[in-house]
């Protein structure tokens, strides 16, 4: 079924780094914020780089970040897709991110799994001036690494 990406980027001027996953899940989507699925660790990930609570609101989330430097998109705007699954997608129309580049401070990208590896690379690595960090995936589908690793690989974030 063709999904678009509903979910505006979370950034502003401070931002430094700028996190990109694939496509929002069918939970996110319902819930209109990135990684709203209760299984996903990336706000457990956060939390834990930062030293702060885990938040629970899309405020708590939004403030998290931002108070530290980091934004928020995908790099998928529109595809096929079937569920949440991030192989059944198809079809794909990149996200634009350049205009985030042109009103933060972002110079490291990093991508949240292969699948955002894959379309960063894809469509637009040849664009942007930053070659992108790869990041173990914090989907529950990643179930093979714990959070323990994932908060280990994660930490080069805030390097």
């Amino acid at each position: 079924m063709r999904e678009f990406h509903t979910i505006p980027p979370l950034y502003n001027e401070n931002s430094k780094i700028l996190i990109l996953g694939s496509f929002p899940s069918v939970k996110s989507r319902e819930t209109e914020f990135f990684y709203g699925h209760p299984q996903n660790r990336f706000w457990k990930v956060m939390a834990a780089l930062f030293r702060e609570k885990i938040p629970e609101s899309t405020e708590e989330k939004k403030s998290l970040l931002l108070s530290h430097g980091v934004a928020l998109w995908d790099a998928v705007y529109s595809c096929d897709i079937v569920g949440s699954s991030d192989s059944s997608i198809k079809n794909v129309i990149p996200n634009d991110i350049l205009f985030i580049l042109s009103k933060t401070s972002v110079s490291k990208i990093f991508l949240n799994g292969k699948t955002a590896e894959k379309y960063y690379k894809k469509y637009i690595e040849k664009d942007v001036d930053i070659k992108a960090v790869c990041l173990p995936s914090t989907s529950p589908a990643n179930a093979s690494v714990s959070l323990d690793e994932l908060i280990k690989k994660w930490s080069v974030i805030i390097n």
